[in-house]
């Protein structure tokens, strides 16, 4: 698609979101954390629909993190005549000014007000730019903003008349009901994590804790996206619009499989599932870099990758096994259990969920049950 069509589109898009009720303008605030959402110009309520601002790009990842089932709508802005620089493995260098928007929500169910539907597909979503209300519930908005200082977080929660965002920076517990296509519900607490939470999974560089993104990388964003003007690369997408530079032929760019991608190898479903929802805090550099299992989608076959590696201070976390995975034996694997548990000082990842993601923990397990060879020795 010509550059100059898309262009066109993204104007019309963005004079179509100047012309709701509410019109919106994106900001970059340098200091102090507004009292509300909107202030940001980002996202907003307006006419029973969460609308975007013009120029602020929704995208998604090709395998999302897992939180609760929840859906997320992700954005990113950038000032004009600026644009992130490309890298290859690292989150994108973005510009001071930057506002990366998250959030978080449920399809509705048609059960009690506190019941939430478990539906795994959330590309259907956003229409027309726009996020329908009447038929999601929503729960929080997390911002990042790229400052002079670094990278700060700042948590919204969304009032119970889906029309405003407030700022919460102290976390909350709200109960929910989840429940799946067959009518069975589960009872679970949503977790919003207060500001100092933030950086438990942000701070994925442990020699200098800096906050920074975790999902705008290139291999979480090569895939394609439905844009109003059409589908597109993302990459792509960003490099047309003038907000990607210095990015390499499209042949060079890293790409993760989508781990609900069945026609795509289960290998690498499963490294895609431990990048996005582990590599944060398991890698060479991360928060759990003494632990000794990295988990990034390039980290090689063998004892770093957890293969026959035995736990290092795991404590009640080895559910009594000995390795974190054991080839062809799934039950016997400390990375499985783990997976598994809800228990606070048992579940990995720590933090962000309450329930178990039974889709994850199958597709890890059909991994780890597919592997040859043992840990005998």
């Amino acid at each position: 698609m010509a550059l100059r069509y898309r262009l066109f589109w993204w104007v019309v898009a963005a004079l179509l979101s100047a012309c709701t009720a509410k019109p919106l303008d994106p900001k970059f605030i340098l200091q102090g954390n507004p009292k509300t959402l909107e202030e940001w110009g980002q996202i907003s309520f307006s006419g029973g629909k969460l609308r975007l601002g013009p120029g602020v790009i929704a995208y998604d990842l090709a395998t999302p993190l897992f939180t609760d089932y929840a859906h997320k709508l992700r954005t990113i802005w950038m000032p004009s005549q600026t644009a992130a620089t490309y890298q290859q493995d690292d989150v994108l260098d973005f510009p001071v000014g930057t506002v990366i928007t998250k959030t978080f929500y449920y399809p509705k169910s048609s059960g009690t007000p506190e019941a939430v539907a478990k539906v795994s597909d959330s590309s259907a979503d956003l229409v027309n730019g726009a996020l329908d209300t009447a038929k999601i519930r929503l729960i929080e908005t997390r911002v990042l903003v790229r400052r002079l200082g670094g990278w700060a977080a700042i948590p919204y929660r969304w009032n119970k008349e889906q029309t405003q965002a407030l700022l919460h920076r102290t976390g909350d517990i709200i109960p929910l009901t989840l429940e799946d296509s067959w009518g069975i519900q589960v009872d679970f607490n949503y977790v919003i994590p207060n500001a100092n939470q933030c950086a438990s999974c942000h701070a994925t560089d442990s020699n200098n804790r800096v906050m920074e993104p975790i999902g705008p990388k290139v291999r979480h964003l090569n895939k394609p996206y439905s844009y109003q003007a059409g589908v597109d690369n993302q990459v792509d997408f960003m490099i047309e619009m003038g907000r990607l530079f210095r990015a390499p032929a499209a042949d060079n760019w890293s790409k993760n499989a989508s781990d609900s991608d069945t026609s795509a190898s289960l290998e690498g479903r499963a490294r895609a599932y431990l990048d996005i929802n582990c590599s944060h805090c398991h890698s060479k550099k991360g928060p759990a870099d003494t632990s000794g299992l990295h988990l990034e989608s390039h980290t090689r076959y063998g004892p770093a990758l957890g293969i026959c590696k035995l736990a290092i201070a795991a404590g009640r976390g080895t559910g009594n096994r000995l390795h974190d995975i054991v080839p062809g034996k799934p039950a016997q694997s400390i990375l499985i259990y783990r997976m598994q548990s809800t228990q606070p000082d048992a579940m990995m990842p720590e933090i962000g969920r309450s329930l178990a993601h039974v889709e994850g923990v199958d597709l890890i397990s059909k991994w780890v049950s597919a592997m040859t060879g043992g840990c005998d020795a």
